[in-house]
């Protein structure tokens, strides 16, 4: 006989029952468990909040620092546009003030300490009193300051009370300040003793902590545990937050957590009590024990009736729980494989719950215990995505942290999804650091010149463009300088293109420190500058600042190897008015006609355009000058000026003097040499103004000054193109054969540049001419190299120093040096000294005592016209 069903149901209700408190006591344990483990994790999710507000205040501060970095100094209105830029409060509760300290030197009656003094201040609202704040008397905040300046790390100050409390003593002493210094321009310091010298100023941002923390801590978390943080650093602990505050004399509860935060010099200890309130023990609405009673009593009823149904239903539940699982692996082993990064977050808190590999290789593999907005830099898209019911975004570029830390560009989608009844958050996500990185330096290479690192010419012209525009609209007026170098070619020539290469980036320094802020300085090409001077308001004011790039450059000296060059600069400029409508193309075509005739008049001077110029028209074309050069002999137009040479100790049997040769225009003006050489060395004319020029002071050396034979030695130029022709000394001497002059009498002028450019030629040249008894001299003679050897295989019997060391004579010591170097040289080679240019009494007098045999130049004698009772001179 069988056992009755009852029997059954009674031990199926046994069974139930003794089931269900067995379950009800082991989820009670393990909710017991999970409690302490999810206080661990709250505590370490607080720890890193804490920690995220605080390097937030250190980004805001870098931020800031930036700013002093690139300027020497900031005004209060860049200070305040810097801080309206960041919206600081807005990404900081608590955050009371940013301001800057600079240093004074301390008085002696202080101890001679360095003092800060609080210059800037923002906001000004509410901080007025912050404003002239002599740090030094606040002790907590000082030893920030000096903790910070030596370590040139962010420092925190101890607690302590802000002054713009000190008129309300209910305010608890609850202010720190981030701490930040402010170095001297140049490459950061690396020791101790270098910081403190270098030490400029402090950067402050303060805070009052109740709110700083509060905003750190979720507020379910402030009503479910006591936290206390307090600031243990040195000496007793000093509380700075308390979520429930104890009433006097209160026991204080149970600790369950403690971690310190260490930031900024500063030991924060964060401690968490689960709040008096909170449940320790499972709710009977979440425990399994009644509805296990429930089920034990119904599982007794339905015995008889699941006993034929048991096997199917358990056939069939298996058969869907391994067609669950097999579509989850093929979903998960899908996601690994994609080289996206693929993250899913729970939408009610953004904690993730899934990554797949390639997030977890690129993020961290702790990436699954973060929060989703925790991942982004971006403090307005985390608290997009940290808003309830975020509707995500899409097609976003941004930067993502991992959970080392590292930061990195990624373009990425989040969408709200539902799974399982659930509202959750998928992101995909791809890293595009090295393609932001790639775009970033073709942009730069599209823009910028690759050997000066300055703009090309390219981005020159979008600059005036926008200057054009800007002025158009009422922005004050700007001027274009076009600034071509004048003695480039010859060191190209000389020391190879490397060593022009380096000039150039040498040169692209010094002309950048001559501007001021907002100067625009380009490369257009070659040897060739540009230079957009804003707002100069007129003209005066861009001649002062093209003036000062001319000087700097003029004043630089160029050393390469064992020789050293001098360079100066030809700048033409061209105003920027408001109601001009030139375009453009015509502006720099204008800057560069007025560069032509900088160089024309003599080079190494500023010239503005003008269009009532009549010589920037007629001068414009180097053909036109040759044109007209081919034909000066015949139409006589070509004439002589002589200067005279005085000697510096005893008297010369008679008059020294050098000839100059000037050109006549169509309405009887003299043109000087500089504005017509050019064209005749570039035409190949030279050797035929050479010939005129020498037959005719041959011709009429009797006549060529007023002492008529009494004259001692003229002086006669060669240029570089005649001296190349080894036919060109025999016919010299056949000149001075047929008009019967002395050798003696005549002396030939040769520059140094020529020289050098073919020594072996030059050597044989001036032999020719030496062994029939004339002379030789060496003109601009320290102007391109500073190494003397090549005198030793260079015969020549006279040389003349360079007239830009001559003009600086008082004023540029180096100049000196120069002079009396060469001048000495000169001596021991048995060689006499000139001195060119000497423009005043006074540089006559060093001269004198330098040893300079003789001085040309126009505060001894103006040049004057070679003349005769037949006028001007022929052959």
């Amino acid at each position: 006989m069988g056992v009755s069903p009852w029997v059954w149901s009674v031990l199926a209700l046994v069974a139930g029952v003794g089931l269900s408190l067995w379950v009800a006591n082991v989820q009670q344990r393990r909710f017991e468990t999970q409690s302490v483990a999810s206080l661990e994790r709250v505590a370490e999710r607080t720890h890193a909040a804490l920690l995220d507000r605080l390097e937030a205040a250190e980004f805001l501060a870098r931020a800031v620092q930036t700013l002093f970095l690139t300027s020497q100094e900031v005004s209060q209105e860049e200070f305040a546009n810097m801080y309206a830029n960041l919206h600081p409060r807005e990404l900081m509760p608590g955050l009371q003030a940013l301001a800057y300290a600079r240093r004074a030197d301390g008085d002696a009656q202080e101890g001679g300490a360095d003092r800060y003094v609080t210059e800037l201040v923002q906001p000004l609202d509410g901080n007025e009193a912050v404003v002239g704040l002599l740090v030094n008397r606040q002790p907590a905040n000082l030893s920030a300051v000096m903790s910070s300046r030596d370590s040139d790390r962010p420092a925190l100050s101890a607690p302590f009370r802000l002054v713009q409390a000190s008129g309300d003593r209910a305010v608890v002493i609850d202010g720190i300040t981030l701490r930040l210094p402010i170095y001297s321009p140049g490459a950061p310091p690396l020791t101790r003793n270098e910081r403190r010298e270098r030490m400029r100023g402090s950067l402050a941002i303060s805070f009052r902590v109740q709110p700083l923390i509060e905003s750190a801590l979720a507020a379910e978390l402030r009503e479910q545990l006591h936290i206390e943080i307090s600031d243990v650093t040195d000496g007793p602990a000093r509380l700075l937050f308390d979520s429930h505050p104890r009433p006097h004399g209160g026991s204080a509860p149970a600790r369950e957590s403690v971690q310190d935060l260490v930031y900024g010099g500063r030991v924060w200890r964060v401690e968490m009590h689960s709040a008096e309130h909170a449940p320790m023990t499972l709710d009977w609405s979440q425990s399994v024990l009644v509805p296990g009673l429930v089920a034990s009593l119904l599982l007794a009823l339905l015995v008889f009736s699941v006993a034929g149904t048991r096997r199917r239903a358990l056939a069939l539940g298996w058969s869907m729980s391994r067609r669950y699982r097999e579509s989850e692996a093929r979903f998960r082993a899908l996601n690994d494989l994609l080289p996206a990064l693929v993250l899913l977050a729970r939408g009610s808190d953004g904690r993730i719950i899934y990554a797949n590999q390639a997030s977890r290789a690129r993020l961290g593999e702790g990436v699954g215990d973060l929060h989703l907005p925790l991942l982004f830099e971006d403090a307005q898209l985390r608290g997009q995505l940290a808003e309830a019911g975020t509707r995500g975004c899409s097609n976003v570029e941004a930067v993502l942290r991992s959970v080392n830390g590292d930061r990195f560009w990624a373009a990425l989608s989040i969408k709200p999804i539902e799974l399982n009844g659930s509202d959750q958050l998928l992101m995909v996500a791809t890293d595009i650091s090295e393609q932001r990185q790639l775009t970033e330096l073709l942009s730069y290479q599209a823009s910028h010149d690759a050997l000066t690192e300055l703009y090309n010419r390219r981005e020159f012209e979008r600059q005036v463009e926008r200057a054009l525009a800007a002025i158009a609209a009422g922005a004050p007026a700007a001027a274009l300088l076009y600034i071509d170098l004048d003695q480039f070619k010859l060191i190209n020539d000389t020391s190879g293109h490397i060593a022009g290469d380096q000039l150039l980036s040498q040169l692209a320094i010094t002309m950048r420190e001559q501007l001021r802020e907002g100067d625009v300085l380009a490369r257009l090409g070659g040897d060739e500058f540009g230079v957009l001077a804003a707002s100069v308001r007129d003209q005066p004011g861009a001649h002062h600042v093209a003036e000062r790039l001319r000087e700097g450059i003029d004043g630089y000296v160029f050393v390469w190897e064992h020789s050293t060059y001098t360079i100066s600069a030809s700048i033409g400029a061209v105003m920027i008015e408001r109601g001009d409508t030139t375009s453009l193309k015509d502006l720099l075509a204008q800057a560069d006609t007025a560069c032509y005739m900088a160089k024309e008049n003599g080079r190494n001077r500023v010239h503005f355009y003008s269009a009532q110029d009549d010589d920037t028209t007629r001068r414009q074309s180097e053909m036109e000058w040759a044109n007209r050069l081919r034909w000066a002999v015949d139409e006589r137009r070509l004439l002589l000026k002589y200067q005279e040479v005085f000697p510096l100790g005893p008297l010369a049997a008679g008059p020294h003097l050098e000839l100059l040769l000037r050109f006549r225009d169509e309405q009887g003006k003299l043109v000087v040499p500089g504005a017509f050489m050019p064209a005749a060395e570039r035409y190949g004319l030279m050797p035929m103004i050479d010939r005129w020029v020498i037959e005719t002071a041959l011709a009429n050396f009797d006549r060529l000054h007023p002492s008529g034979a009494g004259l001692q030695l003229a002086t006669i130029n060669l240029s570089g193109a005649s001296i190349e022709d080894e036919s060109f000394a025999l016919l010299i001497l056949q000149w001075i054969e047929r008009y019967g002059i002395a050798p003696e009498r005549v002396c030939f002028e040769i520059t140094e540049t020529v020289a050098v450019r073919n020594l072996s030629q030059v050597t044989r040249f001036i032999q020719h001419l030496r062994s029939a008894g004339c002379r030789i001299a060496l003109d601009d003679f320290g102007a391109g190299m500073s190494s003397f050897g090549y005198l030793k295989n260079l015969p020549v019997d006279i040389i003349k120093i360079d007239g830009s060391f001559i003009r600086d004579l008082m004023t540029d010591p180096m100049s000196q040096a120069i002079v009396r170097a060469v001048t000495d040289i000169g001596h021991q080679r048995g060689l006499q000294v000139i001195a060119e240019w000497v423009t005043s009494e006074e540089i006559v007098g060093a001269l004198v005592e330098l040893g300079v045999d003789f001085a040309q130049g126009f505060a001894l004698h103006k040049p004057e016209p070679v003349v005769c009772h037949r006028g001007y001179l022929q052959p």
